[in-house]
């Protein structure tokens, strides 16, 4: 009996060191992996003729992108105003849609004169933050105020309710190209109202109408209950008799 006890002992020492091994392993490989799936702004594609949307987060349709796509691409032929969206899914430790807006932005456009007629939105659909970056001309038509409630309340409130990604990006976008073609700012999207239910309570008078019928109906019910046994007893003592 002792000595396999001891046996029991042993094996589970020598088992031991290496599950702690497997473990360390797995939690080495676990945090090498997590910064790898991370975006930083060298992973972004150098910037080119059709590069007007980059969905690296995958929010997009196929069919919406390329809409999106084609709208930018005819606000640049024309107007000179370009406008250009860039979704992640991580950003790298520390790195906010801001500081990597404001990297990008100097990455795409490393000149004053670059930058002067570019508009650069930035989404992480990870915290569902935001960054809209303009240059000093296209800010003419793109005011401040306006580039703030373009990604607020036409991006992100869509976004936040109800997970809208499409229709807030396709929302954006028109609303960007209205701004910049020189055309009113046409606003975000009307908030619908709260579902009016007028109509669905009884007034008074119908109430009391329908407690009135409701009343005949229970009398007439306890009429016939009451005359039709009647009846039926004198009819077979009627033909008994």
């Amino acid at each position: 009996m002792y000595k396999f006890i001891t046996r029991r002992v042993r094996w589970k020492d020598s088992l031991r060191p290496l599950l702690v091994s497997l473990a360390l392993a797995m939690l080495s490989i676990q945090c090498w992996i997590l910064p790898a799936e991370a975006t930083g702004i060298y992973d972004m594609p150098p910037l080119s003729d059709s590069t007007w949307v980059v969905d690296n987060a995958g929010l997009l349709s196929r069919l919406n992108q390329g809409n999106i796509s084609n709208q930018f691409r005819r606000l640049s032929q024309v107007t000179d105003n370009q406008a250009r969206l860039v979704t992640l899914h991580r950003l790298d430790y520390g790195e906010t849609p801001e500081s990597f807006a404001d990297q990008l932005f100097e990455q795409w456009f490393p000149t004053p004169e670059m930058q002067a007629k570019q508009t650069l939105i930035v989404f992480d659909d990870v915290t569902n933050g935001v960054a809209i970056r303009v240059g000093e001309q296209s800010a003419q038509e793109l005011t401040d105020e306006i580039a703030q409630s373009v990604v607020q309340e036409t991006l992100l409130s869509p976004v936040r309710k109800a997970n809208a990604y499409n229709k807030a990006f396709i929302d954006a976008a028109d609303r960007l190209v209205a701004v910049l073609s020189g055309q009113p700012d046409p606003g975000p999207p009307l908030v619908e109202s709260a579902v009016s239910v007028e109509g669905t309570f009884a007034t008074a008078e119908e109430t009391a109408e329908s407690r009135g019928s409701s009343t005949i109906i229970v009398v007439g019910f306890l009429i016939v209950a009451t005359i039709v046994p009647m009846v039926t007893y004198y009819y077979y003592q009627s033909m008994g008799g």
